[in-house]
């Protein structure tokens, strides 16, 4: 809990003048509601005794409209001071997860799912908000409250009037210690099931297309029903907790106000207390409401807030597995890759090494094609080229005879373009798309981008043209224009080393030829490295590195490869047959 409070602490600081100012008004408006029942007092003594005239009534209600002035002053500071800093804590905090976010690695995000993190920066940083402001202005507002309600009651009134109104609310801070433990234990369960919610709703939407080829609505609505049924129960719990405080505190308010009525009254009778101390003092016990209500709400609020600040600092206190230790006197690449006696283990997985004793040697502005079949380690050899993860040693991957761990992060990615698997496009402009990543770049750049990823003639055909909305993860276009709109942008950035990583999978023959030729064109002198199925895409290439198990199995030009008769001659006679079975109308192997 310490370590919670810690961290809301550190965001809250940096606002202190702000919520010194909004404690100071509230501060304000709180003398001045704690002073105003004495009024009433002071008037009915003076009219019992009948040494209160017009005058005094005047003065007296001139004196209520100046404080009521001054109440109104205050609260506008308070609200505007103490809940306008509670979003900007709001604000830094959601600034800072995701940040920190975006450093780590790739394996957080494969254990951790998008639903789930998303829940942290709804629900649990509304939790937060609300315990940096109104949780701080109840705090601050019920004890302030209590020390002047009570002062007043003992000065103006009767000490012992005021301890026999005291005696039953003690209870309360019995029921706070046992009702803020079981609140926090809740109040987290609810947050887990509403993160397990998030995260089947997510799922849900994004394979909507899935769910319905496979006529699957019912399943899912089954599955649904089970965690909105498991979030419901959780938020009842809550509510029947919360539900059992507040009756509580209205019930030791109820035997305070009864006692204090009827010792109070005796006190009257007796002539011991005025009978204008007897209204204010009943006036008093009304305002002590407040803060024992206070106290109730406190124990909801905090509980929640801290097991939110639990969640969220689990995220923040995440190490990034990829550190960048570059050193920053490397400026740029130029595209050579040395990869020596290569093998990695995927952490955890308990599995065989992914690669195994790979090596190969890339001059800037060469070609190295990978072929393999599925699971053979070709997309692994890419990560760990762009440092997703880390290589077992050092000394297995270099670039321009640098070790891969010497290269400033910054410059690393900046200087590989990447076109993934699953080709993923924003919901945004097609142009905007293209542009991902470049600074300045012109409208007749990205054109040249299209044209060289031959997806310019579909771009005019949109609606719209390059302003055309893809939609979310470009699901309003075919997936070959999303491909080709991918290797657009990856082409925009005209990087020393650009990754192809089975990006020409979704393109007919003829198109992909004709990229590969804008490529030869294009990014003569500069390094390319292209994953892929067909030989007919690498064929061209100036090294061919055959995979098999996470092995090598075969290196060389195809020509070489070809000659050798092995695993590559294999896959190129059977793609081969299969090409010439489609032509001829029947059906491939």
């Amino acid at each position: 809990m310490k370590k919670s409070l810690a961290l809301a602490w550190q965001f809250m600081r940096r606002y202190w003048w702000r919520y010194a100012l909004g404690l100071l008004s509230l501060l304000v408006v709180d003398w001045v509601i704690s002073y105003m029942p004495q009024l009433p007092g002071l008037i009915t003594d003076g009219l019992n005794e009948g040494s209160l005239g017009m005058d005094g009534v005047w003065r007296y209600s001139l004196r209520f409209l100046l404080l009521g002035g001054f109440a109104t002053v205050g609260r506008f500071g308070w609200r505007y001071f103490l809940f306008g800093s509670a979003r900007l804590v709001e604000r830094d905090l959601r600034n800072r997860m995701f940040s920190h976010m975006e450093t780590l690695s790739a394996r957080y995000f494969n254990l951790h799912k998008t639903g789930d993190l998303m829940a942290h920066f709804t629900n649990d940083l509304g939790s937060v908000r609300q315990l940096a402001g109104a949780t701080i202005i109840t705090i601050f507002d019920a004890s302030v409250m209590l020390i002047l309600v009570l002062f007043n009651m003992v000065s103006f009134v009767s000490l012992k009037l005021t301890l026999v109104a005291l005696i039953p609310m003690a209870l309360i801070i019995i029921g706070d210690i046992f009702f803020g433990k079981a609140m926090h234990r809740r109040f987290r369960e609810k947050q887990e099931a509403f993160s397990q919610l998030s995260d089947q709703t997510q799922e849900s939407i994004s394979g909507i297309r899935v769910i319905k080829a496979f006529v699957q609505e019912k399943q899912e609505q089954a599955a649904f029903a089970v965690a909105t049924g498991n979030t419901r129960e959780k938020n009842l719990a809550v509510v029947r907790l919360t539900a059992l405080v507040f009756p509580l505190l209205n019930l030791v308010i109820g035997v305070s106000t009864l006692s204090t009525l009827i010792y109070g009254g005796y006190l009257a009778i007796t002539g011991e207390i005025t009978p204008g101390q007897f209204v204010t003092f009943n006036s008093y016990i009304g305002m002590l409401v407040w803060p024992m209500i206070a106290a109730g709400e406190c124990v909801s609020s905090v509980s929640q807030g801290v097991a939110s600040l639990g969640r969220i600092r689990a995220i923040l206190e995440e190490k990034p597995e990829i550190v960048d230790q570059g050193d920053p006197s490397i400026q740029g690449l130029k595209g050579g890759i040395e990869i020596s006696h290569l093998t990695f283990t995927y952490p955890d997985s308990g599995e065989a090494p992914a690669l195994k004793d790979v090596s190969v040697s890339v001059k800037p502005g060469e070609t190295l094609a990978v072929i393999g079949r599925t699971g053979a380690g070709k997309t692994t050899l890419i990560s760990l080229l762009e440092r997703l993860y880390d290589t077992d040693e050092r000394g297995m991957i270099r670039l321009d005879g640098h070790d891969l761990p010497d290269i400033p992060l910054q410059v690393l990615r900046r200087d590989i373009a990447y076109v993934p698997q699953d080709n993923f496009l924003f919901s945004d402009t097609v142009e905007n798309n293209i542009l991902f990543g470049v600074d300045n770049g012109t409208h007749a750049q990205v054109e040249a981008a299209a044209k060289a990823a031959c997806v310019h003639d579909n771009i005019m055909e949109f609606p719209e043209g390059y302003h055309t909305l893809v939609g979310e993860r470009g699901v309003t276009i075919s997936g070959g224009q999303k491909q080709r709109t991918a290797i657009a942008r990856a082409l925009m950035k005209d990087a020393p080393i650009l990754v192809l990583d089975d990006s020409l999978s979704a393109v007919d023959t003829d198109t992909e030829e004709q990229i590969l030729h804008n490529l030869r064109k294009n990014r003569r002198g500069r390094t390319t490295l292209i994953i892929a199925h067909r030989i007919s895409t690498i064929q061209h290439a100036d090294h061919i590195l055959v995979l098999e198990d996470g092995a090598m199995a075969e290196y060389g030009t195809h020509e070489e490869l070809m000659a050798l008769g092995g695993l590559y001659r294999s896959i190129y006679d059977k793609q081969q047959l299969e090409k010439q079975l489609r032509e001829e109308g029947g059906e491939g192997v």
